[in-house]
């Protein structure tokens, strides 16, 4: 008979973007009485990052653990976007179980699907979790139904339909078995958990078998190797040796290990079968890889990470404004911070080109790569990034390109507007439903590439109240058109200055405009959008000529529209090919590629001749 650590349990809580997987996770840890009685906790302690908590996603896996009646649970918090799925399949293989929680108004999303669709494909046992049930629209019964659907639809097991329900108000720290009515703590989802997930084998007496799942990184011991024991026993002090990918072996010492409790990460002297821990002691230890015994290597199979889909140009800063407010400018600081950078984020690559000072970095998503360009920008670096492009790839003599499923919600005056911009960029209509409240449900399959930049047309067609989430899907069969992309021009400065009052009013019937009066400006740069679909320079510096002659308007004030300041995303959302957004820690600028008109006209061109030549 197979022995079982009954004491410990194993899992990950899964679900879409702001469906509450971090808040429960404050609750579990609160109420196991880890913390002192006085001891100031933040809300979604977890998310320890500064855009974590400003954005109020989860971006990095976080390891923690809760004690509750001598049971151990270890908990992983895992990011609920697409762009960090390399994250979520890896932790799948560390978990015995999965606690998925829904919103219980929104019932599941595109990322609840493709979270779900990896943690059964590793067969693990599923705990339900219908959250904020004490919003006054929750549809618990309704949304337990769309949860049991998807279930089927992604070809789950009897035994994994057979899921355990518990309703919850995590912002209350409340759950219970009943829709109807609440208990006044968590209990219900710690039995739960207790009684549903698996506990994991004991065969600590066996040889050891540590699988890498997660990289961290810290300056005082170096590259960390967070995993699961699977088998046998580990200790500090011993010699053991390291299969790597590449069917090397490397043998090394075990300096220190840590385990995890509460938020801390604690030094432990061992761990056996079934333990979540953090090994430190190898350089270059890597996702994936094993850790033996010596005189028993034997490695367990490679993890699969997902391949990026999406890549883009970082280059050093060379417009006329570089130097001017970053610390880290050179070629070879953001190349020390792009390699700090591969440490830790496995969904990354970076290539080196032919040009000392440019890099191709591809990722997951636009999400994926706008975070990474966001801390850079914090941490004090200067750079300039391209558009983002998808990458195509070969299959069986084919070449293909991502697709995404898009799910977007609408109020019904807008739907004709959404289904007709989604199909002139090749979206296919999967599904259309329409919402208890009235709101249209719309499912596509789009190119991806269709779908960078959408995000801002589909918020300005549905004026705000439409909501879009979209994930990869697979490589399908490339289609032969160009997609998506900015339809207007650009309102581009001539002069190097300060904008002005005068000339921004003066502009407003050409565009939209990007500046605030006195912001700095340089040849080239993008001051706006025209409201045409052709490139416009204009005279953003312009100031009024003064004379000794009064006005006979003298008394008309005119007054300013306010102007359009883009977020990074938005920049990058805005960018065509010929166009750099230049980052530094106090502003984001939209150039030009080229800053000089005559040489820009020059090249556009040529560019025209040479997509003629290809039709």
């Amino acid at each position: 008979m197979t022995n079982l650590r009954e004491d410990v349990r194993n899992i990950a809580i899964i679900a879409h973007v702001d469906h509450g997987k971090t808040t429960i996770v404050d609750e579990l840890l609160k109420q196991s009485g880890i913390f002192r009685e006085n001891e100031h906790v933040d809300e979604r302690a977890m998310d320890s990052n500064d855009l974590e908590r400003e954005r109020g996603i989860t971006i990095l896996s976080k390891n923690t653990a809760v004690d509750y009646n001598g049971n151990r649970i270890n908990i992983l918090d895992t990011p609920g976007h697409a762009d960090f799925g390399g994250e979520v399949e890896r932790i799948m293989k560390m978990v015995d179980g999965v606690v998925l929680v829904v919103d219980a108004y929104e019932g599941t999303m595109p990322q609840t699907r493709f979270v779900l669709k990896k943690a059964l494909e590793q067969n693990l046992k599923p705990v339900v979790v219908i959250n904020k049930i004490d919003k006054p629209t929750a549809r618990p019964e309704a949304v337990v139904d769309e949860v049991l659907d998807l279930f089927i639809e992604l070809d789950a097991s009897e035994e994994q339909c057979d899921f355990p329900v518990v309703y919850s108000s995590a912002v209350n720290g409340t759950a219970s078995l009943d829709p109807e009515q609440q208990d006044d703590n968590m209990k219900a989802l710690y039995e739960t958990i207790i009684d549903y997930v698996p506990a994991p084998v004991d065969n600590s007496d066996e040889p050891l078998q540590f699988q890498v799942a997660l990289l961290d990184y810290n300056d005082y011991v170096g590259r960390i190797g967070v995993g699961r024991v699977f088998r046998g026993t580990i200790k500090v002090g011993d010699s053991v040796s390291l299969l790597k990918l590449d069917g090397s072996v490397k043998n090394f010492r075990v300096t220190k290990l840590f385990g995890y409790f509460g938020l801390n990460r604690e030094e432990i002297e061992e761990a056996k079968a079934g333990d979540l821990i953090a090994v430190s002691g190898m350089e270059d230890i890597n996702v994936g890889e094993t850790v033996t015994p010596q005189d028993h290597q034997e490695a367990l199979p490679v993890l699969r990470i997902d391949e990026p889909t999406l890549e883009m140009t970082f280059k050093v800063n060379n417009s006329p404004f570089a130097g001017r407010e970053g610390d880290y400018v050179t070629a070879r600081q953001i190349q020390e911070r792009l390699d700090e950078q591969l440490e830790t984020d496995v969904s990354l690559k970076v290539t080196e080109t032919d040009s000392p000072d440019t890099w191709i970095v591809a990722g997951r998503g636009e999400l994926h790569l706008s975070i990474l360009i966001e801390n850079m920008r914090r941490e004090g670096y200067e750079l300039q990034v391209s558009k983002p492009q998808v990458i195509l790839r070969d299959i069986d003599g084919v070449t293909c390109e991502p697709f995404e499923r898009v799910q977007c919600e609408v109020p019904s005056d807008y739907t004709g507007a959404v289904i007709e911009s989604l199909g002139a960029r090749k979206g296919e209509m999967e599904d259309m439903i329409t919402t208890d409240n009235g709101l249209t449900r719309l499912i596509f399959m789009v190119p991806a590439r269709g779908m960078i930049g959408y995000t801002t047309e589909f918020m300005s067609q549905t004026r705000g109240y439409g909501i879009i989430n979209h994930t990869f899907e697979e490589f399908r069969p490339r289609i032969k058109s160009r997609l998506g992309g900015r339809r207007n021009g650009a309102l581009v400065s001539m002069d190097k200055g300060q904008a002005s009052s005068y000339a921004i009013i003066n502009l407003e019937d050409r565009g939209t405009n990007f500046m605030e009066p006195g912001t700095d400006v340089y040849e080239g740069m993008i001051v706006g959008e025209h409201n045409r679909e052709n490139d416009l320079t204009v005279n953003i510096t312009k100031t009024k000529h003064q004379t000794n002659v009064r006005s006979a308007t003298k008394d008309q004030t005119e007054t300013m529209k306010r102007p359009r300041i883009l977020t990074l995303e938005e920049a990058l959302q805005f960018i065509n090919d010929d166009e750099l957004v230049e980052v530094t820690p106090e502003s984001i600028r939209i150039r030009k590629k080229i800053l000089e008109k005559g040489a820009r006209e020059k090249e556009a061109k040529r560019v025209k001749q040479m997509m003629q030549d290809e039709e």
